[in-house]
């Protein structure tokens, strides 16, 4: 596509409606040129494929169940937009593709999509190319394809090995076939896998939890990603729990629940480099390293968030909406965030990793904060032994990363109250 082509791009709505911060909403017109200008900044690229068999009930991800007339639509609607926004982009570093089940697509439209993004992405030569699975879908067929066209990674959503465990979430795979999944990916020629584990599963044990880290362990991933479960808005197992029909694991265990995790993964070889991830030397997983890091990265799909810059969006999460538009995806919910808030945000992730924020960094980011106030939150959280500097880095305490999200959530923002 020639320059002039993007000179004379239509307009495309954003259409969100969330009140943010310096937001830009009320469904005002920018045109797509000065949008795409943007996209030269982005080091990744997450790619997002709406469709799933089965619904599970803690998920909020957008997702729809069968709509498998669809498929072939969706395939070549994504293919005219990596062709339409990869003609403008620098070399990635990292692509991901979610969902969803990217995998549930048929054989010959996974393939056509892994070539699209091969063809129309400018990959690094090095590029980290990680898909998510679902155990039930992995066929031998679709881990040859999957190396055929660059693939380098898999990420298999394992969330437990108990079926009964699994039955409280609504997940509906057969334990066994983890394992046959990891056999496939690894027979083809990719070893850099990764599978996800949830705990804090209502009626979990502790017990329960070692059981299940022993199964994961015995597959030999090099990456093991382990959320502690939550209740998120508009989900099935929120409205079970509002209605006393499941019960919350109590605090306390959750935390043994956490304690656990982190002894039997770093006496297996994995280092703790997130709160919630593990890897073996050399295998953290690059692309969730750039979000944490708030790098830049481009969102393709129906959706998919991007950020660049300080400016985050969220591609509009219908279907339709998606089918019937060319080029750039309708866009929703564009932030424009301020100054503070991004200060505030890069500690949230930032402290979120091990290996903690540099002092000069840290630096740099209290001055940008409006009369430097998060230097007395995290002098007090020092105070409180949440927080302590550590070879020139500023790191959670392991009593810290037991209260993480509340010694975060002081920095994310100032409290007006105080």
């Amino acid at each position: 596509m020639t320059e002039s082509s993007f000179n004379q791009l239509p307009q495309f709505t954003i259409i969100g409606t969330q009140i943010q911060p310096n937001s830009m909403r009320g469904g005002a017109l920018l045109t797509a040129g000065p949008w795409l200008n943007k996209v030269e900044k982005a080091i990744g690229a997450y790619i997002h494929v709406p469709f799933c068999f089965h619904k599970c009930h803690y998920c909020d991800f957008f997702s729809i169940v069968g709509k498998e007339d669809q498929h072939e639509l969706f395939v070549q609607r994504l293919l005219k937009e990596l062709e339409f926004v990869g003609a403008k982009m620098t070399e990635l570093r990292t692509v991901f593709i979610g969902g969803g089940t990217p995998t549930l697509l048929s054989l010959e439209l996974f393939d056509k999509l892994l070539y699209g993004v091969r063809k129309h992405l400018p990959l690094a030569h090095d590029v980290e190319f990680t898909i998510e699975a679902n155990p039930e879908t992995i066929t031998m067929e679709k881990a040859a394809v999957m190396v055929s066209q660059g693939v380098n990674r898999v990420s298999i959503g394992a969330q437990s090995f108990n079926t009964d465990l699994l039955k409280q979430l609504e997940r509906w795979h057969d334990p066994v076939n983890v394992g046959r999944a990891v056999e496939f990916v690894r027979s083809a020629g990719i070893d850099n896998i990764s599978i996800d584990l949830i705990y804090a599963i209502p009626t979990q044990t502790v017990e329960q939890v070692k059981e299940d880290l022993k199964e994961a362990v015995s597959l030999l991933p090099t990456h093991l990603s382990c959320y502690a479960l939550t209740y998120e808005p508009n989900t099935p197992l929120l409205h079970k729990l509002n209605s006393g029909r499941v019960t919350r694991v109590d605090h306390d265990v959750e935390a043994d629940m956490f304690d656990v995790v982190a002894e039997v993964l770093s006496g297996s070889g994995y280092k703790q480099y997130e709160i919630s991830n593990f890897a073996k030397d050399g295998f953290a997983c690059k692309h969730n390293l750039m979000y944490w890091k708030n790098k830049n990265w481009w969102s393709f799909g129906p959706a998919a968030s991007g950020h660049i810059d300080g400016q985050r969006w969220k591609n509009s999460p219908r279907l339709a909406d998606y089918l019937s538009t060319s080029g750039l995806p309708p866009v929703e919910d564009v932030e424009r965030l301020s100054q503070d808030i991004q200060v505030g945000e890069a500690f949230m992730m930032g402290l979120r990793l091990l290996e903690g924020m540099e002092f000069a960094w840290v630096e740099s980011l209290i001055e940008q904060s409006p009369n430097t106030w998060r230097r007395t939150v995290i002098e007090r959280n020092i105070e409180d032994g949440f927080l302590v500097w550590a070879n020139e880095k500023l790191v959670l305490t392991d009593k810290g990363l037991h209260f993480a999200d509340t010694v975060i959530c002081e920095l994310l923002m100032c409290n007006e109250s105080e």
